[in-house]
């Protein structure tokens, strides 16, 4: 085969962040943010992509169901392993008792019963299950007890729900002696289930948790009803077909039985899993340590060059600035939002949104520009998905202002990052522009790595403002095919076009004894095209360099077809995200950044952005990190023909590339 299965891919990078968990140089408390990430993305996986995999077996295409089957499997017992035998006695070394699977003591009895009357039993629903009567339904991902009870007569079985969304999941008991104590919620009920039944014996009680689909697709985009459809659609997501069943193992086989009867669910959707699910709750885990079992702290930097200047726009003036997060700090970004909003010379703002903060300061900016009589478009992506409401409350908002809101491209998701800013001073009009590779976003700024691009270069602010255009339209780009994107990369106009020259070039380079080498960063890499343009140019004999976070279809190493490519994941304290691409050129360098992976929905069903840089020093600063990503021998690993991980030789130096960039920019 050409290309590893996308599926088993994406595991593996999850193995990957569960490798972390692992490391004894990671502080206690960000191993345990490893086990919570990797169960959230598990999560995510069995909503998103599960679906296929079964629409797919019943095709008789069961292969890669079953290997994906084996290979949650073979994660989750690490899971358990990492957590029973490293995490748990090494919070005991320091003082933490976390009860996990283990009874509690009659201290903390007493405690678990007083905090179950007073506070718990005011959320409980239990519901004693009866078959003649309309199915109970289950919150998606949401946890519950299954219970056994008897009496004089008959067993009955009971649902009671854990309510995670009311209580915290960890409930910090009184210290025993010097030692901290903490209770899972899920413990607390289960000690006193029976006090709900009177009248009953409780026998036994297991947990269990379903995953809905997330496949649900919008009735009509063209509609004026657009809003209400799109509510109905998270709507239906809450009530779509169950992907998962997940039960306490040791549940007999009766009881299983019962359960994928009552609530209509596949056998082979039913999993079994430890005594507590819902682990992406250990993000939030108290810590009575403090700061000595996290990451020390790193300040967010001062730009040298921006910090000069008392107005945004006369540090753009002064030319292109890159920003780098989560190393520099946001307020550069909000400062331009902000000070746009009211600065007299500015007449238009135009942004896109794709994943909008909780409390944006960059909406409410946006909103004050409109007061004061600017002309603000906003583009919201209400097809992001798990973030439809929170875009589409912050669009109502803002259309509230005289915000105009342009709402998705029917059929097409909206993903570059872009912002284009009009300033009209002394009968001349200048555009301000920003392209990032991540979200306009300050929340995720603070955790994901990302670059940011200040410029108001004449022929990349036109070609963005003709994009701008464009989205305004709301139609397909096939409509809008004459448009011209000279020195843009904009996926649905000329991406792969633009990327097969580059590649070319790099190819023919090689083949007249001149500089070529390729690397490029990204998240996910699995169109088959841009796959085989690069397995092309290792064929011709250029060297191409991968960074790839999550998914990776190219097999690098084999001979014949991609001998010269290397493929390395970076897993840290902060999530890759930036999107990089470096073509050598017989060392005239062109780089560009943006928002696009080379996935087929990105490429052929999204509007993707990457753009050149051009400015020498800037395009020294991405050179550079990158340089010290490549050399990363603490936090990268290589992918081999086989995709199997192989950690790198670390020699006398560590390399850590997230220190290393913060200790870089911080000399810059």
């Amino acid at each position: 085969m050409r290309y590893f299965d996308r599926d088993l891919s994406w595991l593996q990078f999850n193995e990957r962040v569960l490798l972390e968990a692992q490391k004894e140089s990671v502080p206690l408390y960000e191993r345990i943010l490893f086990l919570s990430i990797f169960s959230s993305n598990l999560d995510e996986f069995f909503k998103v992509r599960y679906p296929a995999l079964k629409i797919a077996a019943r095709a008789n295409d069961t292969t890669i169901l079953a290997s994906v089957q084996e290979l949650v499997r073979t994660q989750q017992n690490i899971y358990g392993t990492i957590l029973r035998e490293q995490i748990l006695p090494q919070l005991r070394e320091r003082k933490v008792h976390l009860y996990y699977n283990e009874n509690l003591s009659a201290e903390h009895q007493k405690f678990a019963t007083d905090f179950f009357y007073t506070q718990a039993l005011s959320f409980l629903q239990p519901v004693i299950l009866t078959a003649t009567e309309q199915t109970v339904p289950l919150q998606n991902n949401g946890l519950y007890f299954i219970v056994v009870l008897h009496n004089t007569t008959e067993t009955r079985y009971a649902l009671v729900n854990i309510p995670q969304e009311h209580l915290s999941r960890f409930i910090l008991a009184p210290k025993s002696g010097a030692v901290h104590v903490i209770l899972f919620l899920d413990d607390i009920i289960r000690a006193n289930v029976a006090k709900i039944f009177p009248g009953y014996t409780v026998s036994e009680c297991y947990s269990i948790k379903m995953t809905r689909s997330a496949d649900v697709d919008i009735i009509d985009e063209n509609s004026d009803l657009f809003e209400e459809h799109l509510l109905e659609m998270i709507s239906e997501r809450e009530k779509s077909t169950p992907t998962r069943m997940l039960y306490e193992s040791g549940m007999p086989e009766v009881l299983i039985d019962f359960v994928a009867r009552y609530f209509d669910i596949e056998k082979d959707s039913m999993i079994a899993g430890g005594r507590y699910h819902n682990l992406k709750d250990l993000a939030r885990l108290p810590n009575p340590l403090g700061d000595t079992v996290r990451y020390p702290a790193q300040t967010p930097l001062l730009h040298a060059s921006l910090s000069v200047f008392d107005s945004i726009f006369d540090a753009i003036d002064s030319g292109d600035h890159l920003l780098h997060f989560p190393y520099h700090t946001y307020s550069y970004i909000l400062r331009f939002f902000n000070e746009a909003a009211i600065d007299p010379f500015v007449s238009e703002i135009s942004v896109t949104l794709y994943r909008v903060a909780t409390d944006s300061f960059i909406t409410n900016a946006l909103i004050s520009a409109a007061k004061n009589g600017k002309k603000v478009t906003a583009f919201i992506e209400l097809k992001a998905r798990f973030d439809e409401s929170n875009n589409l409350n912050w669009a109502k908002k803002m259309k509230a202002a005289g915000v105009k809101i342009i709402y998705s491209i029917p059929g097409i998701k909206v993903h570059a990052k872009l912002a284009l800013v009009k300033r009209k001073q002394h009968f001349k009009s200048t555009y301000y522009s920003l392209i990032s590779t991540g979200n306009f976003n300050e929340q995720t700024a603070k955790f994901y790595t990302d670059h940011i691009l200040l410029t108001k270069d004449a022929q990349l602010t036109k070609e963005i403002d003709l994009l701008f255009a464009f989205l305004a339209a709301r139609q397909h780009p096939k409509a809008y095919s004459f448009l011209d994107f000279p020195d843009l990369m904009v996926a649905g106009f000329n991406f792969l076009d633009k990327l097969s020259k580059f590649i070319d070039r790099e190819m023919t380079h090689q083949q007249n004894g001149r500089k070529a080498h390729i690397t490029i960063k990204l998240n996910n890499l699995e169109e088959k095209e841009a796959i085989e343009l690069l397995y092309q140019a290792s064929n011709a004999g250029v060297k191409v360099d991968l960074i790839v976070r999550g998914i990776c279809c190219l097999k690098p190493g084999v001979k014949g077809m991609s001998e010269h490519i290397t493929v390395r994941k970076i897993i840290g304290r902060y999530l890759e995200h930036s999107r990089v691409y470096i073509f050598e050129n017989d060392g005239n360098k062109e780089i560009f950044i943006g928002s696009a992976d080379l996935m087929t929905r990105n490429i052929r069903r999204r509007i993707e952005v990457l753009v050149p840089v051009y400015n020498k020093a800037r395009q020294q600063e991405l050179l550079d990190i990158t340089a010290l990503q490549l050399a990363d021998n603490v936090q990268a690993v290589n992918i081999d023909k086989d995709g199997e991980i192989l950690l790198p030789g670390i020699g006398n130096i560590e390399i850590n590339s997230q220190a290393q960039i913060y200790n870089y920019i911080q000399n810059l």
